[in-house]
């Protein structure tokens, strides 16, 4: 599958185009496999792709992850992306992904995913290698 990079204002090659990293395109690829409901953390994609760490597999996110379902790809400890927590919540909500309520002193009181009900584990997919 391929991607078109919307970062640069010109592309490398002049037509109009250019290809993601092929790293890039695997991240992306695990982002749009995982099931609606569901989640991983950053490291999980790395380890499933074993390439990278969670801080590569974030950089993917950050840069390139907007036309896949990003909001499935999460950190270890269940807390909502920052800048983006209510666009997420909107996500889970819509797709019935297990959420943990914030506690009252919790800034927001902005819910947490409940990551031993939604972490998928990639059960019955490929790794595509």
């Amino acid at each position: 599958m391929s991607r078109v990079s919307g970062e640069s204002g010109e592309p490398a090659d002049g037509d109009g185009a250019h290809e993601l990293p092929e790293y890039a395109e695997r991240v992306l690829d695990v982002a749009e496999s995982i099931p609606s409901g569901r989640v991983m953390t950053y490291g999980d994609v790395a380890e499933w792709l074993e390439e990278g760490g969670p801080r590569q597999v974030g950089r993917v996110m950050a840069l390139y992850g907007g036309a896949v379902p990003w909001w499935r790809v999460v950190r270890a400890d269940g807390v909502l992306l920052p800048g983006h927590e209510l666009r997420a919540l909107d996500h889970y909500r819509e797709e019935g992904t297990p959420l943990r309520e914030a506690a009252r002193s919790a800034e927001g009181h902005v819910p947490r995913i409940d990551m031993a009900r939604a972490r998928w584990d990639g059960g019955g997919q490929d790794h595509g290698r």
